[in-house]
Order: C-alpha cells, then sequence, then structure tokens
C-alpha cells in the first residue's frame, strides 16, 4: 500500500504506539482486499455497530480502556447502535434477571462511548440519517461506518460512500481519520453485477422484496428497474422510508452495502444504464416469485402453533411519517373490527429524537391509546435473551426474523393480527 509522509510517521509512532497500532491495523484491513492507499473519512460524523455491554465482550472493553488510557480518541463524533434494553418492552422477572446477567456491562460501556467520542445520548439508533438524530451524510462524502442497514442506506439513497465494515474497524477509521479505498468506495466498486427487473402488478411489501434481491444478489451491487412506475421520481420522505426497509432486508438476507434504482437513487439518475456491467445477470421478480421467497421462510419457534405473545414493529428504527402511517393503517382496521385496542403487545421502535417529535402530535396520542408501546430499543438484542427467544413473537422486519426467532408478516398482516383480525 502506498502511504503518504504523515502516514507513514504515525506508522513509526510519531502519535504514539497506540495511534501505530490503530493505522496499522488499517492498513493490514486494507491490504486483504487490494487497496493500494488509505483516503480522508469526511463525513461529519462516524456510526459504531457495538451499543451492548454483553458481558462476554470484554476484549473490546479493554481495548477501549486502552485508546482512552493512550488519549486515541475518536477525533470525528459518532453515532451508535440501539442500546439493548427499555423498560417500556414488556418482560417477565426472569427475563429481566437474563438480561441484567447477558448486558451486565452497559453502563460501563456507555461511558466508554461517551469517552471515545458519542455524538450524545440521544446517538442511540440503527437509524442515524434520520433529520432527527442529525447524523445524514452528504453525497460522496466518505464514511467509516458499520451496521449494515446503515451502511446500505448512506450508500444508496443518499450517494455517500462507506464499506460495509466490521465492528470495531469503523470505530478504528475514526481514530485515524483515514480508511482504505476499496470496494464501494470507489467507482468501479459501485457498478452493479445484477439487473432486477421489477415485474409485479402492485408495489411489493419493501421488506420482501428486499429480502428476494438480497438472496439472490449476495454481495453484489444490484441496479433495480421497474419500482419508479409505483413511486415515482421523486426521492421523497414516503420513498426513502420504502427504501430504508427495502435496503435493510437486502442487507441482512444477503450482504447488499449498495443498490441502484432507476430514476430515484442520486447515482442512477446521474448515469443511468452505465452504472451495469456488461456481464450483468438479470433477475425478474414477479408476484410468484415473492410468494416462493415468502414460503422458504422457516418458522424456528418451539411451538410453532403459538399464539402471537408479541409484536416488534420497527427494525431498522420507525420514521415519524411511517409511526404517522402506522397510526391510520391500526385506527382503520380496529374500526373495521370494532375494537378500540390492540389484543396483542406491540412495541414500535425509533430513535430518541423520533419519539419526542412524535409524541406533539396527534397521532401519539391516538397509537397510547390503542395500547401501542414505543421504545427506542433494539429488537434484535432483545430476543438475543434466551427467555425471549423461546417466546411467540411477530414482525414485520425481516432483518428480525433473519436473526432470531421472531416470525415475519407483511404489513397489513401484522394490522390484522394486533387489532383482532383474521
Amino acid at each position: 500500500m502506498q502511504l503518504t509522509r504523515e502516514q507513514e510517521e504515525i506508522l513509526n509512532g510519531s502519535q504514539g504506539e497506540m495511534q501505530a497500532k490503530v493505522l496499522k491495523t488499517l492498513v493490514m484491513y486494507g491490504e486483504a482486499f487490494g487497496a493500494e492507499r488509505l483516503v480522508k473519512v469526511t463525513g461529519r460524523y462516524g456510526h459504531l455497530v457495538t451499543s451492548f455491554g454483553i458481558g462476554v465482550m470484554k476484549p473490546v472493553y479493554k481495548l477501549m480502556d486502552e485508546l482512552l488510557q493512550s488519549q486515541a480518541v475518536s477525533g470525528i463524533p459518532f453515532t451508535v447502535d440501539p442500546r439493548p434494553l427499555d423498560d417500556v418492552v414488556p418482560k417477565s422477572f426472569l427475563e429481566r434477571l437474563v438480561f441484567r446477567f447477558m448486558y451486565s456491562k452497559q453502563e460501563e460501556y456507555e461511558k466508554q462511548l461517551k469517552a471515545m467520542g458519542l455524538l450524545s445520548d440521544e446517538g442511540y439508533t440503527c437509524t442515524c440519517y434520520f433529520d432527527e438524530v442529525g447524523n445524514t451524510p452528504k453525497k460522496g462524502e466518505i464514511l467509516s461506518w458499520a451496521e449494515s442497514s446503515a451502511v446500505n442506506y448512506a450508500n444508496s439513497v443518499l450517494g455517500a460512500r462507506c464499506n460495509r465494515n466490521s465492528g470495531i474497524i469503523e470505530m478504528f477509521g475514526l481514530i485515524a481519520g483515514w480508511v482504505p479505498e476499496f470496494g464501494l468506495l470507489t467507482d468501479e466498486g459501485r457498478k452493479a453485477d445484477l439487473i432486477v427487473e421489477i415485474e409485479t402488478e402492485n408495489l411489493a411489501e419493501a421488506q420482501l422484496l428486499g429480502s428476494a434481491i438480497g438472496i439472490k444478489a449476495v454481495e453484489n451491487v444490484p441496479y433495480i428497474r421497474g419500482l419508479d412506475k409505483f413511486l415515482g421520481h421523486d426521492l421523497n420522505e414516503e420513498v426513502r422510508a420504502y427504501f430504508k426497509d427495502m435496503g435493510a432486508a437486502m442487507a441482512s438476507n444477503g450482504a447488499v452495502g449498495l443498490y441502484h434504482v432507476e430514476n430515484l437513487t442520486p447515482e442512477a439518475k446521474e448515469s443511468g444504464a452505465s452504472l451495469i456491467r456488461k456481464n450483468a445477470e438479470t433477475y425478474k421478480i414477479t408476484e410468484a416469485e415473492l410468494l416462493r421467497i415468502r414460503a422458504s421462510y422457516p418458522d424456528i419457534r418451539k411451538n410453532k402453533n403459538a399464539a402471537p405473545e408479541l409484536c416488534f414493529i420497527g427494525c431498522p428504527h420507525l420514521s415519524k411519517q411511517q409511526l404517522i402511517k402506522w397510526t391510520n393503517i391500526i385506527e382503520r382496521k380496529l374500526k373495521e373490527n370494532n375494537k378500540s385496542k390492540i389484543s396483542i403487545p406491540t412495541v414500535m421502535t425509533s430513535p430518541r429524537g423520533v419519539l419526542k417529535e412524535f409524541s406533539k402530535t396527534e397521532e401519539y396520542a391516538k397509537l397510547k391509546s390503542f395500547g401501542l408501546l414505543f421504545s427506542e430499543t433494539c429488537p434484535l438484542m432483545y430476543m438475543n435473551n434466551p427467555l425471549c427467544a423461546k417466546k411467540s413473537v411477530i414482525t414485520n422486519s425481516n432483518k428480525l426474523r433473519t436473526y432470531t426467532t421472531a416470525v415475519y408478516y407483511k404489513d397489513d398482516e401484522i394490522a390484522d393480527l394486533i387489532t383482532g383480525g383474521v
């Protein structure tokens, strides 16, 4: 790898042993992927994936202490994924005990994050790019992020540049201020290897469509055609919310870090079909294909016939627009079923900043009166509790379905279930 004089000096200890180790790690990481140089992180803020103080993660806490003692802190403030715990989410006495044991280092770890450069106490979310959170990168900015859904969104919807980094590597990029240039940081790496042609009669469920594309694309870059006939050509708030959920499913059901949508996403609008590689494969998505994908999902609950005990809506976290949309859906369904309250405990997850703004609306009061719960927690971290994993949990999130025992239902099916419908 070709390094600048400044980088060579840091490797030789000009800023101390710890800074040299951090930079050496990034150099080795880049060389493993064929990077020829390090490039400057230009994004205003970073985003870390590791937000949970799980007891077994002792090497991370030791590393954080060593970095802080050596004053090798992040020169770039950052947000971080959601906290694992929130008293709002229903828990039994035994589940609370297990959570206390599992996340025994949470308080200590949050102090480390704050000392390292956490943007604010409201910066715990997987959707850091919402306006209410304030970590929205600009087109072309180089980022050092982890969290697959956030990286996917930043690359695809915002046009920023970031690889799918693992935890700790993204923090090292923020400490050093440089990241290795390869993959999705390069023009060549952002070209599409797969053409996806949407041939459905109606707009597909975002989570299901993203799942289908992710399973097919794996780590490749898809170029999607046909969505604009349903979504139009304006990247408005509703479309961004759709892409958030679609991209999260791509990133978890596959390993997609970037996608292009013809006539909608920034780079597709600018460059069009020139983004597609000559040998790109074509994948047609029909109603039958979506049914096939849906039928392939396993139900790994112990008791597959158990009635739902809990529902999570919002993985990734919901936007204010989505919360308002859900209010209208649930209100309509309750009226249809002649009910005033939901019949299954349901938690809607969203960033603290979004929930603060949403709490000022009449829709918030309605959802509260219907029995809905609001939390800034991570549903996945909740389901990692072995006792919670035994519950019959339903969700509209393909990401949550992929990583836990939760069972996936489409939005309209979720609405029916929690309002006592068929």
